[in-house]
């Protein structure tokens, strides 16, 4: 995000409008000076200071304390010899406005009082006593600039109050962004992770049925077993391929990275399970479950699987799959009655199941089970009403 340099005394054009500023109190100072009080018309040292006076404007922004001090060292001697006390009060009240405005209010106060004391004395001691009148009405203006500076210093600490609010906002839109990329890039892994080690591991199974049916007997070649382990995988083929089309649609979606496939559920377990290659004994007792817990749900028994058929060393393998609501929640359980260990070797397996049972409120556990083989068990808190129940 690109930074706007709001400070006005290093604002490109600052200094370009101070000499401009500058220039104008001039020519205001002079046709004051030529137009009014033509008894206290300045002379060659009165023009001198009057003409002197506008300059320091020019550096009004960088230094506002010294700039008015240096109004005060001029115009003070100008006042001193009796001339047009009208001519120098443009660049006195443009000093005067730029401290109100660039600093704090107590110093404001401060300076305002400073200056009052020295037009006090000025006029009481060059001046006559019919001049109090006069500098009650000279006291009013400086009051009136000082506090015109200090109220637009606060209307400009309140915009850049504002703007500094919007930026932030902005900040965090774009951080948010970041963050649900870099969530559906994590569910994306975590779908092909699931997707290709679920199908690639029926691959293998399905080939060695078939390799073990071509070298069991050729004699007695059983074609109907090779034809249907061929067909499964075929089918498995084809699935993994419109499957791994939906997913990768998403990061195809650049203008609208929102839009995703419709989410696996628990329907579709009875198809996992027919398609697990190994004995599924399949249990399903829940009712419409909200969207995301169905997908946590389906990815989690479909890993499990994978990890049972590939680590599960026997041919007989039986594999029960228990899905079911309780207490406000959706348990899964997946056991199987293999020699082996699941995932419990170093891999992504475990981990992918147990960030989609986070991703949801839930937890997950995994180990071996209480007599053989290995056993994933999950809760995934249902949350809010059921889609069933609105």
């Amino acid at each position: 995000m690109a930074v706007v340099n709001r400070d006005p005394r290093t604002a490109p054009h600052g200094l370009r409008n101070d000499v401009l500023l500058a220039v104008a109190s001039a020519v205001i100072a002079v046709t004051i000076a030529l137009l009014t009080d033509e008894g206290r018309r300045p002379g060659a040292v009165g023009w001198t200071l009057l003409l002197a006076a506008q300059v320091p404007l020019v550096w009004r922004r960088r230094r506002p304390l010294l700039v008015l001090a240096a109004e005060v060292c001029l115009v003070g001697p100008y006042h001193g010899l009796d001339y047009n006390h009208a001519a120098p009060t443009p660049a006195a009240y443009v000093a005067l406005y730029t401290v109100a405005v660039t600093g704090r209010p107590l110093r404001t106060l401060f300076t305002g009082v400073t200056v009052l004391g020295v037009v006090l004395t000025v006029m009481l001691t060059f001046g006559e006593a019919k001049q109090a009148i006069e500098l009650l009405r000279i006291s009013g203006w400086v009051i009136s600039v000082l506090l015109g500076g200090i109220s637009v210093r606060y209307y400009r600490q309140y915009v850049a109050a504002i703007v500094e609010r919007a930026e932030r906002a902005e900040r965090t839109r774009e951080e948010e962004a970041r963050r649900r990329v870099a969530e559906e890039r994590l569910r994306v892994a975590r779908d092909l992770h699931d997707l290709l080690a679920h199908s690639i591991t029926l691959i293998g199974v399905r080939t060695s049925v078939a390799a073990h049916v071509l070298a069991a007997d050729p004699e007695r070649l059983d074609r109907a077993a090779v034809a249907r382990a061929l067909d499964d995988i075929a089918e498995t083929c084809r699935t993994a391929r419109g499957e791994l089309r939906t997913t990768l649609e998403v990061l195809r979606e650049h203008d609208t990275p929102d839009v995703r496939g419709p989410l696996p559920d628990l329907k579709g377990l009875a198809d996992l399970a027919d398609a697990a290659g190994a004995k599924v004994e399949l249990s399903l007792d829940a009712g419409d479950v909200p969207p995301a817990v169905g997908a946590a749900a389906y990815r989690i028994v479909q890993e499990a699987l994978t990890n049972a058929v590939r680590h599960g060393g026997r041919d007989d393998l039986t594999v029960r799959v228990r899905v079911y609501e309780e207490t406000g929640a959706l348990r899964v359980t997946v056991t199987d009655d293999g020699r082996g260990q699941g995932s419990a070797s170093p891999g992504f397996g475990l981990i992918g199941m147990r960030e989609r049972a986070r991703s949801v409120g839930g937890t997950l556990d995994a180990g071996p089970g209480a007599e053989q083989g290995f056993e994933v068990t999950a809760v995934l808190p249902l949350g809010g009403e059921r889609e069933g129940e609105r």
